[in-house]
């Protein structure tokens, strides 16, 4: 059962997340934040997770706390449902187009957690939200799930294709990195752990 549930209740956010790692992609997301939603939505169909997220958040103030906030249950939920490593490859690459916007993810459950995150964007917002929130997510979800995590654009244009095309690698190589190989006993690692 490679499944976690993770609740986190703070002053300034209500999270509730559901991850199962051998799940077929389906989901249900509820951010209040449609853009977040949707990046999520597309990391779950794309890594082949099934995810159901149910949060709230004071973004009458912004939106930081809880894109941020949901990094942070994110990495838990990766952390606890991987569990103790044996078996599973361990690093996950993946590489995606979105029209103009290449983007790369790559991915080591370590046990180590370490953000590279070189996403030269243009400035804007997408709708309200501005997208450099989303290094923050990526950097909560390195640290709280113990995962040494590498995010490079290669090119792009347009701000929405540039995070999408993000969130779907993050999910491709997250898959990857989480798929048990029966050829692997134990943990890949000549430390005998992770």
């Amino acid at each position: 059962m490679r499944k976690a549930t993770v609740k986190r209740t703070t002053q300034e956010t209500d999270i509730e997340l559901e991850l199962d790692l051998d799940g077929t992609g389906k989901y249900s997301v509820e951010t209040s934040v449609p853009f977040l939603d949707h990046m999520l939505t597309l990391m779950a169909r794309h890594g082949l997770f099934d995810l159901r997220v149910k949060a709230t958040g004071d973004t009458q103030v912004d939106y930081h706390h809880l894109v941020e906030d949901m990094g942070i249950v994110m990495g838990q939920a990766i952390r606890d449902s991987v569990g103790d490593k044996r078996g599973i490859r361990r690093y996950g690459d993946a590489t995606t187009p979105m029209d103009e916007t290449l983007a790369q993810v790559i991915v080591d459950l370590s046990g180590r957690a370490y953000l590279v995150y070189k996403v030269e964007q243009p400035t804007g917002m997408i709708r309200d939200l501005d997208a450099s929130l989303f290094e923050d997510f990526f950097r909560a979800a390195s640290s709280h799930a113990g995962m040494n995590l590498h995010v490079i654009l290669h090119y792009g244009r347009d701000i929405h294709h540039i995070i999408e095309a993000v969130f779907k690698s993050f999910g491709r190589a997250l898959g990857d990195a989480v798929t048990n190989d029966p050829r692997i006993t134990g943990v890949r690692s000549t430390k005998g752990i992770l």
